[in-house]
């Protein structure tokens, strides 16, 4: 990919199209084929596919509704024209699905920070239409209601078992000697809401700075939540967004920064749902982006400040059940 040194910012033209379509951009041109026949048999409209550098360059001016991205490794002048990009997609009203690769994943969450786009890693054929699918249903053309945080908890639950039934389908269909290249995720996930809203239980509470607890305590109770799976099944107990409070958590109190990969490897699920998670829960105040002030194109995730004092006050709790149990 080059940088362009000119891009033009401008709305996209799409009003002549309906709903549902897309434009493919990849270097890859099997992939470009494979997403537009994936998509045009799920009833999309494509738009337009074509190599990477048309898009970047701002020679297209119809983005239709949804634009897919793949960029599987990127370099820093490719960074810098996929910056500009973020401003153009948010200013142009589609959505934005990213594919990308696990050794590349950092450097492309940081270009993106204002089209919020909707980022996979490697991802399979069906988990590819969903996205897509997921995006579109998120434009802002009808009138359609904000999703409340349970509500997009509860989506979120939702999508994982869906894309679950979709690996655990091409699972069975390997056994049966059909060559597909997606693995296989068994069991479904508890679509009841993760987490609730800040203050819910503790608006009469004085509001009391806490400490975070003793960072070797919360490594040792992700150890111990990591020991489950050698006697069980990982996925009865996927639980992403404690397992990655938790992380976040132990990294605050020991001052380490924590990087999107290395979240997501905390996370204990792929890394296609864990971006997603990271995406919940900074929409609803949980996490923080920070950039790193030595290097402006690397990011990082923390806690936000409601976030710790939730975990202090958890963590104060459980101290204090302990320590009435033990008189």
């Amino acid at each position: 990919m080059k940088q362009s040194s000119e891009i033009e910012y401008r709305a996209a033209d799409d009003s002549p199209y309906q709903r549902g379509s897309v434009a493919i951009f990849s270097d890859r041109a099997f992939w470009r084929h494979q997403a537009a026949d994936e998509l045009a048999g799920a009833d999309f409209s494509i738009l337009y596919q074509g190599p990477v550098d048309q898009l970047l360059d701002g020679s297209i001016a119809l983005l239709g509704d949804a634009v897919l991205l793949d960029v599987p490794c990127v370099d820093a002048s490719a960074m810098a024209a996929l910056c500009l990009l973020d401003m153009r997609i948010a200013a142009s009203g589609a959505r934005l699905v990213v594919s990308t690769s696990i050794a590349a994943l950092d450097d492309v969450f940081a270009c993106f920070d204002q089209s919020q786009p909707e980022i996979l890693v490697d991802p399979s054929p069906p988990e590819r239409l969903l996205a897509v699918g997921r995006s579109l249903a998120g434009t802002n053309r009808g009138h359609v209601r904000e999703l409340s945080a349970q509500d997009r908890a509860v989506l979120l639950n939702l999508t994982e078992q869906v894309e679950a039934i979709s690996r655990r389908l091409e699972n069975f269909a390997q056994q049966a000697g059909v060559d597909e290249t997606a693995g296989a995720e068994s069991g479904l996930r508890d679509n009841r809401p993760v987490f609730r809203g800040f203050g819910e239980a503790d608006r009469d509470e004085p509001l009391v700075r806490r400490s975070l607890p003793d960072p070797r305590l919360v490594r040792r109770i992700i150890r111990q939540r990591h020991a489950r799976t050698k006697y069980f099944e990982a996925a009865l107990f996927a639980d992403p967004a404690w397992d990655m409070l938790l992380d976040l958590t132990a990294a605050h109190a020991e001052h380490r920064r924590v990087s999107v990969t290395s979240l997501c490897l905390a996370a204990g699920v792929p890394a296609t749902t864990a971006l997603r998670w990271i995406q919940q829960m900074t929409d609803d105040g949980l996490f923080e982006r920070v950039a790193d002030s030595s290097d402006k194109r690397r990011v990082f995730i923390s806690l936000s400040e409601k976030a710790c004092d939730a975990m202090a006050r958890y963590f104060a709790e459980i101290e204090a059940g302990a320590a009435a149990y033990a008189a």
